[in-house]
Order: C-alpha cells, then sequence, then structure tokens
C-alpha cells in the first residue's frame, strides 16, 4: 500500500459516502426533470449532448442498449428538444443533436435540483474549490474506465 492510499477501511467509507450522494443528486436530477415531463433517462440523454453524439455514443454514455436509444430519441425529437442529423463524416451515422429548447430546459432540469444546489451552498469558496480540484482529479480515471 502506497503512502498516499487510503486505509481499506477509509476507502470503503468513501465508496460508501460517494454513492449515497451519487444516489441523492440522481434522485435530485429525476425529480426535477420530472417537473419538466422528463424521465431520468431522457433529461441524463439530453445533459449528455453538449456536441453531437452518435446514437450508438449516446447508448454508451447512457449504459443502455442502442435499441433503447432509438426510444428515448424518438421521445425527445418529438417534444423537439433534440434532432438527428448526419454525421458529416459519415453519413450512415445518425448524430444526435440538442435543439435550443433541449438545452434550455436541461439548464433549467441543473437550475432546480434544489438538494444539490442546498448541499453545494453549505461549502464555503475553499471547500468548494478543494472539492471541485479532488473530483476533476477522479473524473479522467473514471471515465478512462467507460464507468
Amino acid at each position: 500500500m502506497s503512502a498516499t492510499a487510503p486505509h481499506p477501511t477509509a476507502k470503503l467509507q468513501l465508496l460508501e459516502l460517494l454513492a449515497a450522494i451519487a444516489t441523492a443528486q440522481w434522485r435530485d436530477f429525476a425529480a426535477a426533470a420530472s417537473h419538466h415531463g422528463l424521465t431520468s433517462t431522457q433529461a441524463k440523454a439530453l445533459a449528455q449532448l453538449d456536441t453531437p453524439v452518435p446514437m450508438r455514443g449516446l447508448a454508451t454514455l447512457l449504459v443502455c442498449d442502442a435499441s433503447n436509444v432509438t426510444g428515448i430519441v424518438d421521445r425527445l425529437e418529438a417534444r423537439a428538444l433534440v434532432r438527428r442529423e448526419a454525421d458529416p463524416a459519415d453519413r450512415r451515422v445518425k448524430n444526435v443533436v440538442a435543439t435550443e429548447a433541449g438545452r434550455e430546459i436541461i439548464r433549467r432540469v441543473r437550475e432546480e435540483m434544489q438538494a444539490t444546489h442546498g448541499a453545494l451552498d453549505t461549502l464555503d469558496e475553499d471547500e468548494s474549490a478543494t472539492l471541485y480540484a479532488l473530483l476533476e482529479r477522479l473524473r479522467p480515471t473514471m471515465e478512462s474506465k467507460g464507468l
């Protein structure tokens, strides 16, 4: 065990804490999404669309089968929150693109996550900066593992 590695008990406690926070944040996200007539999965899909994403790539990001993405995108498209566009590099690939209305609704969902905002508001500026730095440090490793 390296000098910087947490003790196994501490690591388990960190895992439990991260899981509890992630679960609470997800509940808050889902509740805010439902106020806008979105399922949590539809809102999560919208949240992934900062740039155009291929349908198959969206399935990977949502951790679901590609066949499920078709229904999710169909419902978002019916509300004019996304559109499908042919990929300029490969016309066989369909990218999902958030519309202005889609970007606006996901912005509002994030704004309305009162429990999450309230929890973050308990941190002072230094604590927020520290938490941000720690999460940014973990993110690349977690994302490179396909999580």
